[in-house]
């Protein structure tokens, strides 16, 4: 008896005939109105993506929020100035997950590699410097 063996390579392409969406009804028409459909795994891992960005944008407002809202032993611009800046760092987080999302899509789409960021560098060295506010000038 043999044993059947699955293919070794997954094709990495499916026609927009197999999916049975025009990509001419897909919004954005900048992203989704270039190249071929992507193997679906790609895309999906892209969203996640997406959705990781979103959820830390989602917990620097909370952390501004948090800044503003309890009495913390710091001065009031010490406050306003964390807050801001962790408001800011979300601000940034939510437009690199739609920004970084629709860039890696599209490079998908035309089979190009994908592009760098550098908001994951700001977005650390902001969130260093409101720690070391917080901490230095805290514990005054």
């Amino acid at each position: 008896m043999t044993a059947i063996t699955p293919p070794l390579t997954w094709s990495c392409r499916t026609s927009s005939s197999v999916t049975g969406v025009s990509s001419s009804k897909r919004r954005p028409s900048w992203v989704y109105d270039h190249g071929t459909e992507p193997d679906p795994r790609f895309t999906l891992a892209n969203e996640r993506t997406f959705l990781a960005w979103i959820r830390t944008s989602l917990a620097l407002l909370a952390g501004a929020a948090a800044v503003h809202a309890f009495d913390l032993d710091v001065s009031d611009t010490v406050a306003a100035w964390s807050g801001g800046l962790l408001a800011v760092g979300g601000l940034l987080c939510a437009l690199q997950a739609w920004f970084g999302w629709a860039r890696n899509e599209r490079a998908l789409r035309e089979e190009r590699p994908l592009p760098s960021s550098g908001v994951g560098a700001v977005l650390a060295a902001a969130v260093a410097v409101v720690a070391l506010i917080l901490l230095v000038i805290g514990s005054r």
